[in-house]
């Protein structure tokens, strides 16, 4: 029983000496591991008694803790920028699709399709402000995807009840009367974006409208300037397909 425990302490002296010689030759393997260091700290903080304090112990927690945070910080800002990246894509690559048609028909009937599968849509509806008759069979070719609605429809929609002024671009969960858009569709779209068109002087508003069935696709938090540019492209391309 002597010579095993004689053979385990010589063991562990030479493991000590091994491990005390790799320290010495290479002390940023120790000062570079955050937990080794903690649990040296803590162990000399023991030595010291439970009535002494010690400062540096307490600059290096707060240190750790401020670092944690600063960690966590470039983390999100490197997300929200690989975020904002792969959305500028989508959207370049969504408004080089919608100007490839040559024809306006073609033109609406592109934009309920492959820009809505670009921009992972599952509904997009276009809002006229017209005094003509919906049911006009030119209307109809455009399918669903047109929405002819009388004067001022487009500001109350956008307000939804309230006194201000809408901004250009409105991000929300829909409203219960939004089957005057939607028809059918309404009953699972639940998130929206709004884009007040200007089709320039002398003629009614517009809006493009944007509908997902994820209810937090659309949140008023989020930033609209990718929206405000597709917007702008597309108020652009039907002012000439207008004129």
């Amino acid at each position: 029983m002597t010579s095993e425990t004689g053979v385990t302490g010589m063991a562990e002296t030479a493991l000590a000496a091994q491990l005390r010689d790799k320290i010495i030759s290479d002390p940023e393997m120790i000062l570079e591991d955050r937990d080794l260091m903690r649990a040296l700290i803590a162990a000399n903080e023991r030595t010291m008694g439970a009535n002494i304090v010690d400062l540096r112990g307490v600059a290096m927690e707060r240190l750790e803790a401020r670092l944690d945070r600063l960690e966590d910080t470039h983390r999100s800002v490197i997300a929200a920028a690989y975020e904002n990246l792969a959305g500028t894509n989508q959207v370049h690559r969504a408004v080089l699709r919608m100007l490839d048609p040559v024809e306006f028909e073609e033109f609406l009937k592109n934009l309920s399709a492959e820009v809505s599968d670009i921009l992972r849509l599952d509904c997009v509806r276009l809002v006229l402000e017209s005094l003509h008759n919906e049911n006009d069979p030119a209307l109809r070719r455009l399918g669903d995807v047109l929405c002819v609605a009388e004067p001022g429809f487009i500001s109350e929609y956008m307000r939804a009840g309230r006194s201000a002024q809408p901004r250009p671009v409105v991000l929300r969960q829909t409203l219960p009367n939004s089957d005057a858009i939607y028809g059918e569709a309404a009953g699972w779209i639940r998130s929206e974006a709004l884009m007040r068109l200007d089709f320039g002087e002398g003629r009614l508003p517009g809006m493009l409208v944007m509908g997902a069935e994820d209810p937090h696709q659309f949140k008023p938090s989020q930033g609209t300037d990718l929206l405000a540019f597709f917007a702008g492209v597309f108020e652009r391309a039907m002012r000439r397909w207008l004129s």
